[in-house]
């Protein structure tokens, strides 16, 4: 018999029944001869009492017993998985010697593990930046980019922090607010655009120091530019640049073009000018950068990118699919707007998200099925992502305001 010893727990296993799995650590030992290689094996051996310690897991140890004795591993379901897999590689025990719905179900337990795993520590990046401030330890003018740092980044971390914070957030809805109202007939005339331009210039200045404090505060330029909310807030400066270069283009050109090419150019200048003006809608990312909401909104969306593509998959293959059908049912009839399967694609578009804008309906009994099919594959098709996204956002912004509270 060998003499077991496991965490203060004797258990004695034939030699025999050991030797039958001689790539396990007991079955090793059973076999080996050699006085020493068997002390390789385990953590001590009592001459006297003809035993082998060792400093493991007893509970774990006992289906390690019964495997031994009945040729199969069995796995309970409130084991963790990383601390049995840990055990069992130890004893050079391989999972396939477990049944096989025991094995499906540890595998499905081990795969969730590493998920929840995964997704704490894309949480825990997430949050970085407010549990970095050891990061200025030993560099250039590192106390002084702290406390910057800490002003721009930390919001909890003094009241100016605080300020800066709802002020952050109260330019970028000023500027917004500017910009849909910059768009007004009545704001359109000479004091109007006056006021507009000067607000927005207000906005960009302080939007620009911001951005300056902090690439200043930043601990490598490197990761200054990867930063997801870095690159935001450079898109929320630059229109406002440049519209002054484009600006200043267009005053030269005027200077030095004949009058016919020069209203061209105004024309294709005024049009850049237009699509600038409205990258300045970007702006409202920014909030995302004090908003636990929004960023558990996009960390959601990040996560749940295989449901989100597959939902539109689905929506694509509902969309091809009743506009055919509708086509093949409508297109005889008089006046009927099912010219072509393409002119029925925004009908079938429209009924799958269930909005329904009535401007384009079917005129047939086959073709009012049809759209009954569609409709009903659009209520069944957007109920049932849903609960899913809800759940993960809920529990990804629990989880963010915990993380922040603690940090």
């Amino acid at each position: 018999l060998l003499n077991i010893n496991v965490g203060g727990k004797l258990f004695q296993i034939a030699s025999k029944v050991a030797a039958q799995y001689p790539i396990t650590r007991l079955g090793k030992l059973a076999l080996c001869t050699d006085p020493m290689k068997k002390l390789q094996l385990c953590d001590d051996y009592s001459v006297q009492k003809n035993e082998y310690f060792f400093d493991r897991d007893p509970s774990i140890f006992h289906y390690i017993f019964h495997f031994y004795r009945s040729g199969v591993l069995w796995i309970m379901d409130e084991m963790c998985p990383s601390n049995f897999v840990e055990e069992i590689e130890y004893w050079g025990i391989h999972l396939k010697y477990t049944q096989r719905c025991c094995r499906i179900l540890f595998e499905e337990k081990q795969d969730e593990l590493s998920e929840y795993l995964k997704i704490q520590r894309e949480l825990e990046a997430e949050l970085e930046p407010l549990n970095s401030a050891e990061q200025f330890e030993g560099k250039f003018l590192g106390r002084f980019r702290e406390a910057i740092w800490n002003l721009i980044e930390n919001p909890y971390s003094s009241v100016a922090a605080k300020i800066i914070a709802v002020m952050s957030s109260f330019f970028v809805l000023i500027s917004i607010v500017g910009m849909t109202l910059s768009t007004v007939e009545e704001m359109k005339h000479k004091t109007g655009k006056m006021w507009m331009e000067q607000l927005e210039m207000v906005c960009a200045i302080f939007f620009t120091s911001e951005y300056i404090m902090r690439l200043i505060s930043s601990s490598t330029f490197k990761k200054f530019l990867r930063a997801a909310f870095n690159a935001v807030d450079l898109v929320a400066i630059l229109p406002f640049y440049i519209q002054i270069l484009f600006e200043n283009l267009d005053e030269a050109d005027t200077l030095y073009h004949e009058e016919l090419h020069k209203v061209e150019n105004v024309s294709k200048l005024g049009k850049v000018l237009k699509l600038i003006k409205l990258m300045r809608i970007f702006r409202i990312l920014k909030l995302a950068r004090h908003s636990t909401g929004l960023r558990a909104f996009g960390f959601t969306m990040r996560q749940c990118y295989q449901q989100v593509c597959c939902l539109f998959l689905f929506i694509a293959m509902g969309v091809f699919t009743f506009s055919a059908l509708m086509h093949s049912v409508e297109h005889d009839v008089p006046g009927t707007s099912f010219t072509s399967i393409p002119y029925a694609w925004w009908w079938a578009a429209v009924s799958l998200s269930t909005v329904g804008y009535g401007d384009t309906v079917p005129d047939t009994v086959l073709g009012r099925m049809v759209a009954f099919a569609c409709i009903s594959f659009g209520i069944i098709l957007n109920g049932m992502p849903i609960s899913i996204l809800y759940n993960k956002f809920s529990d990804y912004y629990a989880k963010l305001k915990n993380h922040e509270n603690e940090s």
